[in-house]
């Protein structure tokens, strides 16, 4: 594909270049000669300059909008032709004489503008033979989520495809389908147990009755990072990428495709710990601070027990101080009511200024 694209950009710069050197050769005084070459040249350079611009412009506007706009154009283009002949029949006017120029453009502007506007918002009503097209209406579309393979490596994909939310929407490219079977095949026990689980998730997938899994054998050879392959596929069936690879968010969203990280959607359903609330906590080891211990909770959320570090190995009662948000999830910051020195289940403070003073007492 890149090879092709580059050869249709070379092509249409040469194109653009002897375009532009014929001109000026032929009509600039002085005919043939290096001035007017090289001024051809310099145009011909810049307009095929503004071309590749304009191709770089468009890599966001998929098949599906571009289609539409050029009906709505057409539309258009029909309605300012009939508003001007009737306009001529009933005032007898010669339309296509020079002095209604300005009329004649500012019909065909208007009526542009109104029938790309019309088309794109009834856009669902629309019921034109395209091959490969299908017209719905884009401001309410819901759109499909393909898997990503870190995805398939996931058992949490399976609870949330059972929760109803992901049914008729999930979408598993052929591509990666294969690349399974071959690290299955082919390579070390590690990637071929991974790839085992993968598969046996599919077949998890294909058995919800609710869920109407989906595959789709688009590909493109071209493209060897399979990443890449995913975006490239995401962009041309206008869908988002549902994974578990943190890493991929910030290349994905240079090329215009939302992606929905597994690991941040549980980070968002975990339960809110509010200050002044007690939990129960089993501290397993040291903090980085001195008197500090750590616990983690069922859902892997860090809590971090100033006052801890006397009780490893020990469960006990914690009283939360603040919630610390970071980019891998959430962190606890309590204090042990066990210790006498710090708080106790009757004397906890309750005013706003009492636990901002107790916070304190946490280092971080």
């Amino acid at each position: 594909m890149s090879i092709s694209l580059s050869l249709i950009q070379t092509l249409f710069s040469v194109i653009c270049i002897l375009f532009s050197v014929t001109f000026t050769t032929h009509y600039f005084e002085g005919g043939f000669n290096w001035i007017n070459a090289a001024v051809g040249l310099l145009g011909g350079c810049i307009l095929s300059g503004a071309l590749i611009g304009v191709d770089f412009l468009f890599k966001r506007f998929n098949l599906r909008s571009f289609n539409t706009a050029i009906l709505g154009l057409f539309f258009g283009y029909l309605m300012a032709q009939a508003i001007l002949f009737i306009l001529g029949g009933i005032m007898s006017w010669e339309i296509s004489s020079s002095d209604f120029m300005p009329l004649r453009f500012a019909t065909y502007l208007i009526c542009a503008y109104v029938g790309m506007v019309m088309t794109m918002q009834g856009a669902e009503e629309i019921r034109v033979s395209i091959p490969f097209v299908e017209f719905k209406q884009m401001s309410h579309k819901k759109k499909d989520i393909l898997v990503d393979l870190s995805i398939l490596c996931d058992p949490r994909i399976i609870d949330l495809a059972s929760s109803g939310l992901l049914d008729h929407h999930l979408i598993i490219p052929r591509f990666a389908v294969k690349e399974l079977y071959a690290q299955a095949e082919t390579g070390d026990e590690m990637t071929k147990a991974k790839a085992r689980r993968s598969l046996e998730l599919i077949k998890k997938l294909e058995s919800l009755p609710s869920l109407d899994l989906r595959y789709v054998d688009t590909d493109f050879p071209e493209i060897k990072d399979s990443m890449m392959k995913l975006i490239r596929l995401a962009r041309f069936m206008d869908t988002h990428i549902i994974t578990s690879d943190i890493n991929r968010i910030q290349q994905a969203s240079i090329e215009g495709v939302r992606i929905i990280n597994i690991h941040m959607l549980s980070n968002a359903l975990k339960p809110i710990t509010q200050a002044g609330e007690s939990i129960n906590i089993k501290i397993q080891r040291y903090g980085r601070e001195a008197r500090q211990g750590v616990g983690y909770l069922e859902d892997g959320t860090m809590v971090v027990v100033n006052g801890g570090a006397e009780f490893i190995g020990e469960t006990i009662k914690a009283y939360v101080l603040s919630v610390k948000h970071t980019s891998s999830g959430r962190m606890i910051f309590c204090n042990a009511a066990e210790e006498g020195s710090l708080l106790t289940e009757n004397d906890y403070p309750t005013s706003t200024q009492d636990i901002e003073a107790h916070k304190n007492f946490l280092a971080l």
